[in-house]
C-alpha cells in the first residue's frame, strides 16, 4: 500500500493542510496524539486584518483574508456544519491623539479596506466603555477551533485514514523517495505538530521562538454585543451569556499552566473596558509555535526530501494556514514556488548538517 501524505499532528495547521491535499485528490493519513497538548485547543481563533496599537495590516492580508473566508466557508457548506464566525472588531478610541491617528490612517487606501463606513457606538455603550467612539474592522471574525479540528477529525475518521498516537522519527524508515511507516510507503511526511517540532531532531535547529497565551471563559448577563471588541485585550461572545477574555504575551515560563498572574493581568485590562460585570468560569494556557523572524516555516528538509513542516504559524495560525496550505499543495504537486519570506530555505545556514 502506498498513500501521498503523512500529516503528524492535528491542530489547525494539520487540520488545513490535510483538507487541502485531500480535496486535491491525494491520499491522506492523518495522526495526532491525544496525550500531546495542543495550542489550537486553546486558541481564541481570531482573524484580525488590522492589528495592535497602529492598525498594521497583517502581513500579506490582502490574499489571505479573501480566501479563508471562502476556504471556511466551503468546509461548512460542504459537511453541514458551522465553525466559522465572520464579525467586525470594534476597537474603542482610548484617548482623542488616538482617535484622531486611528481616523487619518483610515483615509490610507490600504487600511480603508478593512475598515467600516460607519459605527453605532451607542449599542456598543451600555457594556463598553467608548466616550470617545471607536471603529469598526471589517473581514474578522473567529474559527471555533475545537469544533473545526473535531470535525476535521471526523472527516478522516470516516474514510479510515485517521489514527491516534505518537509518531516521531524513530519510527520513520526514511529514504530519499519515500518514508515507510507501519509497513505503508508514504511520498511524503509532513510535520504539523507546532512547538512539539523543537523536540524533532530533523527540524530542532529552526529559530523558534515559542510564545505562552493564556486566556478566560467568563459568565455574562444580559451581554448582547455580537461583535468582537478589542482594546489591549479582546472580549470575543462566544454565544449568549459566554464570553472569552484574552489573552496573554509571555516569552518565558514556557509551559501549560495557567498562573494567578496571567488571571490577574487579563482581570486588569478588561476592567478598563467592560462595564458590565462577569464571572470566570475557565482560564486555559498554550504555547504558541512562533519564530524569531514572525513567519511561519514551509517546506522539505534540506537533506531529507521526503520529509517536510507546515509549522511556526505562531499567533495567526487561523488566517495564514488556508492560504499556505493551497500555495504548499501547489509547490508539492505542481512544482510551484513557495512564499519566500515562510520558506524553510531561508533558515538553510542554521541546519547544522550543512
Amino acid at each position: 500500500m502506498t498513500v501521498d501524505f503523512l500529516i503528524v499532528g492535528q491542530g489547525v495547521a494539520g487540520s488545513v493542510l490535510a483538507w487541502t491535499l485531500d480535496q486535491r485528490g491525494c491520499t491522506v493519513l492523518l495522526v495526532d496524539d491525544p496525550a500531546l497538548p495542543s495550542a489550537s485547543v486553546v486558541a481564541a481563533g481570531l482573524v484580525n486584518p488590522l492589528t495592535g496599537r497602529k492598525l498594521v495590516r497583517t502581513w500579506k492580508a490582502d490574499e489571505l483574508f479573501p480566501f479563508l473566508h471562502q476556504f471556511y466557508s466551503d468546509i461548512e457548506k460542504q459537511l453541514g456544519v458551522s465553525f466559522f464566525h465572520p464579525k467586525n472588531i470594534y476597537r474603542p478610541f482610548r484617548t482623542e491623539s488616538e482617535k484622531t491617528d486611528y481616523l487619518a490612517l483610515t483615509t490610507d487606501p490600504d487600511t480603508h479596506q478593512y475598515v467600516a463606513e460607519s459605527v453605532e457606538d451607542q449599542a456598543y455603550s451600555p457594556y463598553i466603555d467608548n466616550p470617545l467612539g471607536g471603529l469598526e474592522v471589517k473581514q474578522a471574525g473567529w474559527v471555533d477551533l475545537t469544533e473545526f479540528v473535531r470535525i476535521i477529525k471526523g472527516y478522516f475518521v470516516r474514510k479510515n485514514q485517521y489514527f491516534e498516537e505518537r509518531v516521531g522519527v524513530k519510527d520513520l524508515i526514511i529514504s530519499d523517495t519515500h518514508v515507510e511507516w507501519k509497513g505503508v510507503k508514504i511520498n511524503k511526511v509532513i510535520f504539523c505538530d507546532g512547538v512539539q517540532s523543537r523536540e524533532n531532531p530533523l527540524f530542532d535547529w529552526l529559530p523558534y521562538n515559542p510564545v505562552k497565551g493564556q486566556i478566560l471563559t467568563a459568565l455574562v448577563d444580559n451581554y448582547s454585543i455580537k461583535n468582537i471588541v478589542n482594546q489591549g485585550v479582546f472580549i470575543l461572545p462566544v454565544r449568549n451569556g459566554l464570553i472569552r477574555i484574552g489573552a496573554t504575551y509571555s516569552w518565558h515560563d514556557l509551559d501549560w499552566q495557567t498562573t494567578e498572574d496571567g488571571r490577574a493581568f487579563l482581570q486588569a485590562k478588561v476592567a478598563g473596558i467592560l462595564k458590565v460585570p462577569y464571572t470566570i468560569v475557565n482560564q486555559q494556557a498554550g504555547i504558541r509555535p512562533s519564530t524569531k523572524d514572525r513567519r511561519p516555516i514551509i517546506g522539505l528538509h534540506p537533506t531529507q526530501p521526503a520529509v517536510g513542516i507546515f509549522g511556526g504559524l505562531g499567533t495567526k495560525g487561523v488566517s495564514l494556514a488556508p492560504y499556505l496550505a493551497e500555495q504548499y499543495a501547489r509547490y508539492l504537486l505542481d512544482g510551484e514556488d513557495l512564499e519566500p519570506e515562510a520558506n524553510i530555505s531561508r533558515c538553510i545556514s542554521l541546519y547544522h548538517g550543512s
